[in-house]
């Protein structure tokens, strides 16, 4: 009872302090309604009071862009990909890791890619004994965690067995050969719910297989199943409820490729692939402690993926360290058979030319400041550091309507058909709110934040083409905004545990297609702090 009294009077504050807002703003509920109405459109007062501090940021942003000079020459960043941004086409060869099958049996789920492999390639441990203790692991723990929305078994064991008998007939694929994975319940595959973490979808299936999904089973990867993302790409609140922190279970993973980093970091995948926008990758990475990997914008398919943003989704993979990403982006990305570099992971890179964002580091008051100093420190005894500056001089506030804009068209049917009602969350930060006042943005707004974005992508590339990496605090001010922007790589290395035992993480950027050598890099600063010889206690 109390539970509902504080809901209630919550509801009620909110639905109170948006209205004062709305009319201390000059914009009343009733011109909200009126705006609706030019497009045919029209929602409950619940939902338009809610909308209304989205409404007005929005309208703020566009009076800000306003001061920000545009010339005739200014185009939209409406098409650009990978391969006219000057991305090699590299391929990747791993040396083996040479080891033993763990005396511990707790020990196996927590080996590295490139260790599995091993094992399995040289018939030590069969793929269908690993694809057993993943189960096993899933079953016994993620009622605690929450990570899987769907678990592939029969699927899952029928790879493995195809799996083993490629490889005692010789046929052997390939670093993920006979090795386990799952990936975020926003890739279609065939007879298997897609169910976007949404409610409204819980039941939705494709004949379509994510082109990712074809890649991995290409290379002979075993799918033990689909992971929870937040309610449409938001967040860690998915329709089966809040995936948690195998570091911490009163907190949640965070989001939207929650469950992808918890079940990494709790041992129930060795890998897994998530998405990001603007941060899903490195945000929940960062919140479970593991290494996740942004590629460069279009390098990876995100065909067979729901769209949130057509001109900034990414997929990714997440694992328990660079050298692992290395070997499942080399696997997913796209491929070129021409003008191929070939890339020995494990041979040494003499120098490199490394800028880091100094005032960020320097001027950073969060949790994550003791590790990034230590972390900072350690690469400077591999190289020489730069300090440099990211753009500045941009209405960054508008750019959010880009996202916003293009998700709010992508899911436009859902929300004529009123099926946003029956989302999760319902608040003003979800993501059933953000489309809604989706259809309030003037589409001159949203091409005017594209020629300003064009500008953005163009200066940050010519300052980036200057180094071969960038070191950033992960959540340092604009940064993760601009290079999802502008569609440069990122990579979000755990360095650290802070004073209450969560882990914290350094993000490393790059040119474009330059993966290589942020993943090398990383994997250097890796083995100095090896954090990912860690295991959460609750999930060991």
């Amino acid at each position: 009872m109390k539970n509902k009294i504080k809901f209630y009077l919550g509801l009620f504050f909110l639905i109170t302090s948006s209205f004062l807002l709305i009319q201390k703003k000059d914009i009343s509920v009733n011109d909200i309604k009126k705006a609706l109405r030019l497009s045919g459109v029209t929602f409950n007062e619940k939902d338009i009071q809610t909308m209304a501090p989205y409404v007005i940021r929005n309208k703020n942003s566009y009076v800000n862009m306003r001061e920000y000079n545009l010339t005739k020459d200014n185009v939209p960043a409406f098409n650009f990909s990978v391969n006219n941004l000057r991305s090699k086409k590299t391929k990747y060869t791993f040396e083996d890791i040479k080891t033993k099958l763990p005396s511990n049996k707790k020990d196996i789920p927590f080996l590295s890619i490139g260790e599995l492999s091993y094992l399995i390639k040289n018939q030590i441990i069969s793929s269908l004994e690993l694809t057993k203790i993943y189960l096993e692991r899933i079953k016994l723990f993620d009622k605690k965690l929450n990570a899987f929305i769907t678990i592939t078994e029969k699927l899952a064991l029928k790879q493995a067995e195809n799996a083993d008998d490629e490889i005692k007939k010789g046929m052997y694929r390939g670093e993920l050969h006979g090795i386990p994975y799952a990936i975020k319940d926003l890739a279609s595959f065939p007879n298997y719910p897609t169910t976007w973490g949404a409610m409204p979808f819980k039941n939705q299936q494709f004949d379509e297989k994510a082109l990712v999904i074809k890649k991995l089973e290409e290379a002979g990867a075993v799918m033990l199943g689909k992971l929870s993302s937040g309610s449409l790409a938001r967040g860690d609140v998915w329709f089966g409820g809040k995936t948690k922190n195998p570091w911490n279970l009163e907190q949640g993973s965070s989001g939207s490729s929650a469950g992808s980093a918890a079940a990494v970091s709790a041992g129930l995948v060795p890998y897994a692939i998530g998405t990001e926008t603007l941060g899903s990758i490195i945000s929940p990475s960062t919140r479970c402690g593991v290494t996740g990997l942004r590629p460069t914008y279009s390098s990876v398919p995100t065909d067979g993926f729901m769209t949130l943003s057509w001109t900034m989704d990414k997929v990714g993979p997440i694992a328990r360290s660079p050298r692992d990403c290395a070997i499942v982006f080399n696997t997913i990305k796209e491929t070129n058979n021409t003008n191929t570099i070939n890339f020995n992971f494990d041979q040494k890179i003499n120098s490199l030319k490394i800028g880091y964002l100094k005032s960020l580091f320097d001027n950073d008051t969060s949790r994550f400041y003791n590790n990034n100093i230590k972390t900072i420190t350690l690469a400077k005894e591999l190289y020489d550091l730069n300090p440099i500056e990211l753009p500045k001089n941009f209405p960054f506030s508008v750019f959010d309507i880009i996202l916003r804009a293009e998700a709010g068209a992508f899911f436009d049917s859902f929300l004529l058909k009123g099926l946003d009602s029956s989302m999760v969350e319902q608040g003003e930060r979800s993501r059933a709110n953000s489309l809604r006042q989706s259809k309030l943005i003037p589409a001159v707004e949203y091409i005017q934040a594209n020629r300003h974005r064009k500008i953005l992508i163009d200066e940050t590339d010519e300052l980036f083409k200057k180094y071969d990496l960038i070191l950033s605090p992960s959540f340092g001010k604009n940064q993760m905004l601009i290079t999802n922007l502008t569609g440069h790589p990122a990579l979000s290395l755990p360095n650290g545990f802070d004073d209450e035992g969560s882990p914290t993480s350094i993000s490393i950027i790059g040119n474009y297609g330059a993966e290589d050598k942020i993943l090398y890099f990383a994997e250097l600063l890796n083995n100095m702090i090896k954090f990912n010889n860690n295991k959460p206690p609750l999930f060991y």
